[in-house]
């Protein structure tokens, strides 16, 4: 499934209250800019990093290049990893 990584910008909400959106997706935004599904890949591919620099001797953005190109890799891992590619987190 392609999604088209998007900035955050505000949604209404009921009761007036102003939400953001993710960083990648349309949904609600809960932590760190980032809806349930990719704030939980944002932390996965966070603290995985540290292992593969050691293991791999591997830079940030190799490291996310990776990612993004791994098969085995899950699509909101992969969506995350692009977005931070992107701009440069």
């Amino acid at each position: 499934m392609d999604h088209v990584l998007k900035p955050e910008v505000p949604i209404q909400r009921r009761g007036g209250i102003n939400m953001l959106k993710c960083k990648i997706c349309d949904k609600e935004a809960v932590e760190n800019g980032y809806c349930k599904s990719h704030g939980k890949a944002y932390e996965n591919v966070m603290k995985t990093y540290s292992e593969w620099s050691k293991a791999l001797e591997i830079t940030w953005k190799e490291y996310l290049s990776r990612i993004a190109e791994n098969p085995l890799t899950g699509e909101w891992a992969k969506e995350v990893a692009q977005h931070l590619t992107r701009n440069e987190e």
